[in-house]
């Protein structure tokens, strides 16, 4: 007898459906997986054997053939564990075949039966949804990573007889609407914008950073509040919309990430990868291939702390997705695209020491040392950072008596209104919509500054941008001489040398 049942595979951070065939054929007995299984989906044979077993069902004595559609294309992970299971069991009439129809099967087999949470389980999800399928099992695990999908019928599943008494209509599996959410998790993050004290400028930048989505770089010596300043930023950043949230989401669970808050679309990621990472680990790879820091971090923050230390190679290929908002990884077999649009906020110290240009604090290294500490970082990287922003130490008297800032909250309705406008004065990609709203006097200032500062093509461009976000945080529709000239204070490293 042939049974089918649906279930999904991943590819990057994108599904894509995987039907399981299962036909019990006369000859020896015997247990062939084909279609391009890896090894993980191979060994599913000897879990499903003990899984059924468990429920007393026994494999019968023939000749059993499994064949993972499409075969061109890898079959990976122990995901396919219950679609497996729930096709032999079909074609042993041990369940009724017309309910997997149209039921998408998720989850890895114990050798008791249980059902383990798997990676990607919302990527499956909206892949079995375009694919027309009603239903879905799921392990009880990942039930947060089902809040985001609509329109279809997701139930949980704590072992592998509960999903064959649901098959069969003999007992229900609770749904996702019966699943409740801990008070925990709707609480909001504690890292607030009030703890920074005496960085007035850079707070003023990060607000900037935040309503605009700019990319920035903060300079200063150890201590300054760098992190500290990076860390609150996600408090600013505007809620996610219904499908960005739903993006976050599935790249989190692709990545098999189990942060409740992302998973249910409650905010944006942060990332704070090591100094130490590999060029794959920021930007993806493997076989088969996972999502790097990049893509974990769309649509929040990735920080970059002590940017100078990384390695090259990994810090270079931020140079094109800065820009371009997604990577392109190209494989002999295949080739994936990953989304990678975050907010690339990095810290550097100004020289190997930390203390060049530091008022209380003698330094130690000569230009050489300087000049070779700076350039561990390119210069076609450096100028891709919208803001770059000198963050001076802060003495701890003037901590103490310094009152505490503006709460996050308050920061955030700004930034939100700042967005809106924008968003309503519509998208600035070229020189011409840059310089539509502009002043004369303050093109003119800017275009003064651009040639003192010997500024690039692209820089100058950043800094139009960045004097139209600080427009629209003041509630302007014009962009003023005030506005390019505190643009054109964001650009640190563009400064000649006294």
């Amino acid at each position: 007898m042939l049974a089918t049942a649906h279930a999904a595979c991943l590819i990057g951070v994108e599904a894509y459906p995987v039907q399981v065939e299962v036909r019990l054929g006369e000859g020896l007995p015997g247990f062939d997986i084909v279609g391009l299984p890896e090894r993980g989906v191979r060994e599913s044979r000897i879990r499903v054997r003990a899984a059924l077993g468990s429920i007393g069902f026994a494999l019968p004595p023939r000749h059993l053939v499994l064949n993972l559609a499409p075969g061109d294309v890898p079959k990976t992970g122990a995901g396919l564990d219950l679609a497996i299971a729930a096709s032999i069991l079909a074609a042993c009439e041990g369940v009724s075949p017309e309910q997997l129809a149209s039921t998408l099967l998720v989850g890895e087999l114990s050798l008791s039966g249980e059902l383990r949470p798997v990676r990607g389980v919302l990527a499956l999800l909206r892949s079995a949804k375009r694919a027309g399928l009603a239903h879905a099992i799921i392990p009880e695990g990942n039930r947060h990573e089902a809040m985001l999908v609509k329109g279809m019928s997701i139930h949980y599943a704590p072992h592998v007889g509960a999903v064959v008494r649901w098959l069969n209509g003999e007992a229900p599996l609770p749904e996702r609407e019966a699943a409740s959410l801990d008070p925990k998790l709707l609480s909001e993050p504690d890292r607030d914008l009030s703890a920074v004290r005496g960085q007035e400028a850079a707070r003023r930048a990060l607000e900037i950073a935040a309503a605009g989505g700019h990319h920035m770089l903060l300079i200063g010596s150890p201590g300054a509040g760098k992190t500290m300043l990076a860390r609150a930023l996600p408090s600013i950043l505007p809620p996610p919309s219904q499908q960005e949230a739903l993006e976050i989401a599935t790249i989190a669970s692709s990545a098999g990430l189990r942060s409740p808050r992302i998973l249910i679309g409650r905010e944006r990621p942060f990332r704070a990868p090591h100094h130490t990472a590999s060029a794959a680990a920021i930007v993806g790879g493997g076989d088969p291939v996972r999502a790097g820091e990049l893509t974990l971090a769309h649509r929040g923050v990735l920080f970059l702390d002590e940017l100078p230390e990384f390695r090259r190679d990994a810090i270079e290929t931020l140079r094109t997705t800065m820009e371009e908002g997604e990577v392109v990884i190209s494989r002999a077999k295949q080739r994936v695209r990953l989304p990678a649009e975050p907010m690339v906020i990095a810290a550097m110290n100004p020289c190997p020491c930390g203390y060049h240009g530091d008022p209380t604090r003698f330094c130690r290294c000569g230009e050489y040392q300087i000049a070779r500490y700076r350039g561990r970082v390119s210069g076609p990287l450096l100028d891709r950072f919208d803001l770059q922003v000198a963050v001076p130490r802060v003495s701890a008297r003037t901590m103490r008596k310094a009152t505490p800032g503006e709460p996050s909250n308050a920061v955030q309705q700004r930034v939100e209104r700042a967005r809106e406008r924008l968003a309503e004065r519509g998208e600035r990609t070229n020189l011409e919509s840059l310089t539509r709203d502009v002043a004369k006097e303050a093109l003119t200032l800017l275009e003064l500054g651009v040639e003192r500062l010997k500024m690039s093509a692209r820089a100058y461009l950043k800094a139009l941008r960045v004097a139209h976000t600080i427009a629209a945080l003041e509630g302007s529709d014009e962009v003023l001489p005030a506005h390019t000239a505190e643009a054109l204070q964001y650009r640190v490293l563009d400064r000649e040398p006294a």
